[in-house]
């Protein structure tokens, strides 16, 4: 009996100490909850933030955005107006700052398609190379072009022109010479780096061609060389250029615009002279601020 009493003592011991945990546990749940809902009632009460706008303009550290200021009318502008204009869209709406920080160099290879004076034609392959200094005058610049059994190369080095036949120097020919420099004095660069050359601009007035509007602007540089652009009044792209050259009149026309590397570049174009088409230029592939070795404009070393 007394037996029986112990043993029913002992379970009443421990179904209480099992009511003493299961009663702590509860307690220490339901605080637990408590906390957790005030939490969540306070998040609920804090105003989500507001959203961060998406900055807009130029968000490249590295480059200095171009800001014109640009006239309602357009009827109105001036000649280094438009000037600024096209710039700006040539260099991909961040104007010549761009343009120096991407055009620090330049690899254009493609297909140069020659006229002579009865309309047969001639192809070739070339390349140029161009080292950009602060001005046309100080660039470094070099076309080389590849026929079935040679290659031909002339070369301006800031300081004076020479030729390059396979792996021979030589003095080119006077008309040769003159050739090779109006593509860098008579080309888009004159008007796009003339602040740079020292050039002045002159709005001639308006021409429509075709039933395209243009701006007509004369740009002279300081050795009196001067060429005429034909910019588009709506795109300010540059559609054509004109200059005379030992009483030739001389016709650019660009065609083909596309974007490299963030920069407006003609894909073709081509040339006339007096009326003749002499010249196809087509762009195969182009590459800005890759290395361009220094002894290909180097004398003694160029071939």
């Amino acid at each position: 009996m007394l037996e029986s009493a112990e043993v029913n003592l002992q379970l009443f011991r421990k179904m209480k100490k099992k009511i003493i945990n299961f009663t702590a546990l509860t307690v220490f749940v339901a605080a637990i909850t408590v906390i957790l809902t005030s939490f969540a009632a306070a998040q609920d009460a804090t105003p989500a933030p507001e959203p961060t706008a998406t900055p807009t303009g130029n968000q490249n550290p590295l480059v200095i955005e171009t800001k014109i200021p640009v006239p309602t009318d357009k009827n109105s502008l001036t000649a280094e107006q438009i000037a600024e204009s096209a710039i700006f869209i040539y260099g991909g709406g961040l104007g010549r700052v761009n343009l120096d920080q991407i055009r620090k160099t330049t690899i254009e290879k493609g297909k140069l398609t020659t006229f002579d004076a009865k309309g047969k034609s001639e192809d070739v392959g070339y390349e140029i190379n161009v080292i950009r200094g602060e001005n046309l005058e100080k660039d470094k610049f070099r076309i080389d072009k590849t026929f079935p059994n040679a290659k031909f190369a002339i070369v301006w080095n800031g300081q004076k022109t020479f030729g390059v036949y396979n792996n021979t120097i030589f003095t080119p020919r006077e008309d040769a010479v003159l050739d090779f420099q109006n593509r860098i004095w008579h080309g888009l660069e004159a008007l796009l780096r003339y602040k740079e050359n020292g050039s002045t601009v002159t709005l001639s007035g308006r021409e429509k061609v075709l039933g395209v509007d243009f701006y007509v602007l004369d740009v002279t540089d300081k050795s009196d060389r001067k060429t005429r652009f034909y910019v588009s009044f709506k795109s300010f792209r540059v559609m054509a250029l004109e200059y005379t050259e030992s009483a030739v009149k001389y016709k650019r026309k660009f065609y083909d615009y596309n974007y490299a590397q963030g920069t407006l570049v003609p894909y073709k174009s081509v040339l006339w002279a007096d009326g003749e088409k002499v010249e196809e230029m087509d762009i195969q592939t182009i590459a800005f601020g890759q290395k361009v070795e220094e002894l290909l404009f180097q004398e003694d070393r160029a071939f």
